[in-house]
């Protein structure tokens, strides 16, 4: 099983730098409301500064939203949408502790974090754009259809993992209690992008060895080396984006 970008995506968005992790042995028993408290006050700081739309993280995805055609206001990026929900509430939803934690990190960094279930992805995990067969499972339990060209997750059985690229992950591979294995992928396009991938996954690698005693695989990917292969016995290190 491998991870990677479409030659299209590479194309159409050249500035992308992705961040993936994969990890087995997570448990739903963590306790991690220590470990979150950092980065919910690392983004509180960033919030006292000014609102998450003036961000350049979240700046960046907001004009990769428009150039695929959506209203950034209307279809946020993850972690506009969670920032956005934390500046509100002034706390986020506890769902579990993976998630928990990928989402404090999400908005400490202003960068999209998406967490999914490897026992529920068939096949190999790619971004792409849709063709409009393929099937999405909303957390309410109806099925949609991604529309053609919308940019989405796809495994090799047609399923879609996420839709509209960071904007909303499916709730097919969402982690749940019995989640053991999961991939984790972090996103962004912004001028510092390569830097600030690098930070936020060694941050999740470490939290994972941490609180899990796990040694993850992880890597930064770029279009010269875009794919990562998940059946590779080798950890991939870190590296600056190469084009």
């Amino acid at each position: 099983m491998f991870f990677r970008h479409s030659n299209e995506i590479w194309s159409e968005f050249p500035e992308l730098v992705p961040g993936v992790l994969f990890a087995e042995g997570i448990t739903s028993t963590a306790d991690v409301g220590d470990r979150i408290a950092g980065y919910h006050a690392t983004a509180a700081g960033r919030l006292r500064q000014g609102p998450e739309s003036e961000m350049p993280e979240i700046q960046a995805w907001r004009r990769a939203f428009s150039k695929m055609g959506l209203k950034p206001t209307q279809y946020r990026c993850a972690s506009e949408a969670l920032l956005r929900r934390f500046r509100q509430e002034g706390m986020l939803p506890r769902l579990h502790p993976l998630v928990d934690l990928c989402n404090a990190i999400s908005i400490a960094f202003a960068i999209p974090v998406a967490v999914f279930d490897l026992a529920k992805i068939s096949g190999d995990l790619e971004v792409r754009h849709a063709s409009s067969s393929e099937t999405y499972l909303t957390f309410s339990g109806e099925m949609e259809h991604p529309e053609a060209r919308e940019v989405i997750f796809a495994d090799a059985a047609g399923q879609a993992h996420a839709r509209r690229w960071t904007n909303r992950q499916s709730g097919l591979s969402a982690v749940r209690n019995d989640t053991r294995g999961v991939l984790i992928v972090a996103e962004a396009l912004h001028e510092s992008a390569a830097r600030d991938i690098a930070k936020l996954i060694a941050a999740i690698a470490a939290e994972l060895a941490a609180i899990w005693s796990i040694e993850a695989r992880h890597g930064l990917l770029s279009s010269s080396s875009p794919r990562f292969d998940l059946s590779s016995a080798m950890n991939l290190p870190l590296q600056q984006k190469q084009d």
